[in-house]
């Protein structure tokens, strides 16, 4: 090899790694753009069945028909969000009835109680509230931080919901059409296990996201006996918010019994009740019954609707959850078994013979 040869060789090994590196950033700054486009795509195999059925039976044109599809998936969502605004105004009339002063005067007691505690036990206080990042809690300062934070927030769901909504659309309104020109693009020697793989993922995944509408409607169901026997008010609406919360597994149900036990401690003071003896018990005996429901989803329910719908074992799915949670966070979490299917899918499409992925996909 001459000395040409191995410089040109280099050169392109340089080039090949500045090319993918700027492309590795690219896909990193337009990250958001790609997450929009992957729920647009949930989104459309959910309503991908109605779209067929308003062009089947009820003889819609094909933007018709997509339109509508968008239209209800509007009201529902308008629904769900107008669901909760007797529950808002519910906790604002209780918050109201708060004595602002007192709770800060009880809050400034509690931490001075608490830090002569520690440094009883030679723990410096000041040290570890800094050294935490903790200051703000001090006092009442994280308020107007959360407020910002929160009506942030707000506006990039606003800009992101428009953008789904907007992208779904087209998908669902020129899904043919992208199909055709998807399988142009395809190579003549693999354009047949591509196509495979991609319809059997989307039967998969369309199986997937209907079992985990089924799995909010069993933990609804269950949250809603469980604040009926209690007598919670707008049980129905916390049922259905702590539902929706189970969409990030083990994570989401923490948040969603907090959330629970935050707006029960609040519907007390709004009725009046005494904190020590009615609400705290009260909260406490909710915070448990959730508990328990969320054994039995985690244990029962979840593993075995999402093992049915994507064809693998139980414990696979738990593994598989928990793997990409260390890895990836919540993110990772969600997206991990629609992951986890569409590689099973393509493994056993271009690698039949092996070993590993045989015993992996014998059920698929």
């Amino acid at each position: 090899m001459t000395s040409k040869e191995i410089s040109f060789g280099i050169v392109k090994a340089v080039g090949i790694l500045l090319a993918t590196g700027i492309a590795l950033f690219f896909l990193y700054k337009i990250s958001t753009v790609i997450l929009y486009c992957l729920l647009a795509i949930v989104i459309s195999l959910l309503f991908h069945p109605l779209v067929l059925f308003l062009k089947r039976r009820l003889k819609f044109k094909n933007t018709f028909a997509a339109i509508t599809a968008l239209l209800l998936a509007f009201l529902l969502i308008s629904g769900f969000i107008l669901l909760f605004v007797p529950l808002l105004l519910a906790q604002g009339k209780n918050l109201s009835l708060v004595d602002v002063t007192a709770l800060e005067s009880n809050y400034h007691i509690l931490l001075q109680n608490i830090s002569l505690f520690l440094d009883t036990h030679n723990i410096n206080t000041k040290q570890l509230i800094e050294s935490s990042k903790l200051s703000s809690f001090a006092t009442f300062e994280f308020i107007p931080n959360f407020i910002n934070s929160l009506l942030n927030t707000l506006g990039s769901f606003s800009i992101g919901f428009a953008s789904v909504l907007f992208i779904t659309f087209f998908i669902l309104k020129e899904r043919d059409a992208i199909y055709v020109k998807f399988e142009k693009l395809l190579p003549e020697n693999q354009k047949e296990k591509i196509v495979n793989s991609v319809k059997e993922i989307n039967r998969l995944l369309s199986r997937y996201f209907l079992g985990l509408l089924l799995q909010l409607g069993i933990v609804m169901l269950l949250y809603l006996i469980l604040f009926l026997i209690f007598g919670i008010e707008n049980a129905l609406i916390i049922a259905l918010l702590c539902a929706v919360f189970n969409i990030v597994p083990y994570v989401g149900p923490i948040i969603a019994s907090i959330v629970a036990c935050l707006l029960v401690m609040t519907s007390g003071i709004g009725a009046g009740a005494d904190f020590a003896n009615e609400t705290l018990p009260t909260t406490l005996y909710i915070f448990i019954g959730m508990t328990l429901v969320q054994v039995i989803d985690n244990n029962i329910s979840s593993p075995l609707i999402f093992s049915k719908s994507t064809n693998s074992h139980p414990l696979e799915i738990f593994l598989v959850i928990l793997i990409s949670g260390l890895l990836f966070g919540i993110t990772g979490m969600i997206i991990a078994v629609p992951f986890y299917t569409s590689l099973k899918v393509i493994g056993k499409e271009f690698f039949p013979d092996n070993t590993i992925i045989k015993a992996f996909t014998k059920n698929l």
